[in-house]
């Protein structure tokens, strides 16, 4: 191995396909990093969305203070923890741990999930995104998606059930994913409950405000659709507190929860509670959402749809098959490559 790595990071802007609007606000663009390790070595991703409220410079004072310090390659899964360290911003962390695996899963002319020890990713179906819009337009955008069997609607506004009517109107076969982004209050989700169960909606993601825990674990008592945490999940200690709630599962992401590691301990711990699991990603290019996928086999479901949403990923990697299937690319590492600019 080499006895020093560079570190070198390029900040991309994604141009959303669709405007993307949530409870949150709307965005036609969003800023990821690619962070890339030695000679290219490893690379890594790096984003949050704005409303989380983080200066995205300060992934880059991260990097900075660690380029500064000992960059002797890791040599094993034990070193990687003390070799990311624990002082930067979780995404940051996730960037610099993403890159490292990727070069040590590269170095073992592995793929990543291989390396990690887990079992070969099986080929589910991700849900696609359909973000907020007038009830006509969602419905629209959903007739446009008939080849993807799973739609995950972003609901928030006095319209939210429109737009859930017109959406299984649109597809009455789907299977229809919602997420309200914390935008409900608890009365606004008791009261839509009896509408979600009978236009057959499958999961009910973060209805509430992040530390709504108690109000969440009330709500799954009232229903047998799954309850499925995001926002109020990004640390290990997250899970215990909503299992103690009562809440039936979590999203996890790698950029709120600081990396594959630390998903994995998350996950792990989830199901020993006896909570089940969703894949998520950000908007963010196919590096992120392929290092993602390589735990796959521990999900009941995905979310890992960026790829498809973004006009300009610069990346080659997961394989989306026409009914939404994910399947791994064929190669070491996380498997990504950049893709080759059309002329």
């Amino acid at each position: 191995m080499a006895s020093i790595l560079s570190l070198r990071w390029e900040r991309l802007t994604l141009v959303l396909r669709h405007p993307f609007r949530l409870s949150y606000g709307v965005s036609e663009t969003r800023q990821t990093y690619w962070l890339r390790l030695g000679e290219d070595q490893g690379w890594g991703e790096a984003t949050l969305p704005p409303y989380y409220g983080v200066d995205l410079t300060t992934f880059e004072a991260f990097w900075e203070q660690r380029a500064r310090g000992d960059l002797n390659p890791p040599r094993s899964l034990e070193d990687l923890p003390a070799w990311v360290g624990e002082s930067g911003p979780a995404p940051a962390r996730c960037a610099l741990e993403m890159a490292a695996l990727d070069y040590l899963a590269r170095q073992a002319g592995q793929p990543l999930y291989r390396w990690l020890g887990l079992s070969a990713p099986p080929a589910l179906p991700t849900s696609v995104t359909i973000a907020i819009d007038t009830p006509d337009a969602m419905a629209e955008m959903a007739q446009r998606m008939r080849s993807y069997p799973i739609l995950k609607l972003k609901l928030g506004g006095a319209e939210a059930l429109k737009r859930l009517e017109a959406v299984r109107a649109a597809r009455p076969e789907a299977e229809i994913r919602v997420d309200a982004n914390a935008g409900w209050s608890l009365e606004e989700a008791k009261a839509y409950l009896p509408r979600l169960e009978a236009l057959r909606v499958s999961i009910i993601e973060q209805p509430l405000p992040r530390t709504a825990l108690a109000e969440m674990g009330q709500l799954q008592q009232m229903t047998a659709i799954p309850i499925v945490a995001d926002e109020s999940l990004q640390t290990y200690t997250d899970v215990e507190r909503l299992a103690a709630a009562g809440v039936g599962g979590i999203n996890v992401k790698l950029m709120k929860t600081g990396g594959l590691l630390a998903a994995l301990r998350i996950i792990r711990r989830a199901r020993d509670l006896g909570m089940r699991v969703l894949l998520g990603c950000m908007i963010e290019t196919s590096l992120g959402t392929t290092a993602m996928a390589h735990l796959a086999a521990l999900a009941d479901w995905l979310d890992l749809d960026a790829p498809l949403l973004i006009a300009n990923d610069p990346f080659e990697g997961l394989i989306y098959d026409l009914d939404g299937r994910i399947q791994l690319p064929a190669r070491p590492g996380i498997g990504v490559i950049k893709r080759i600019p059309v002329a």
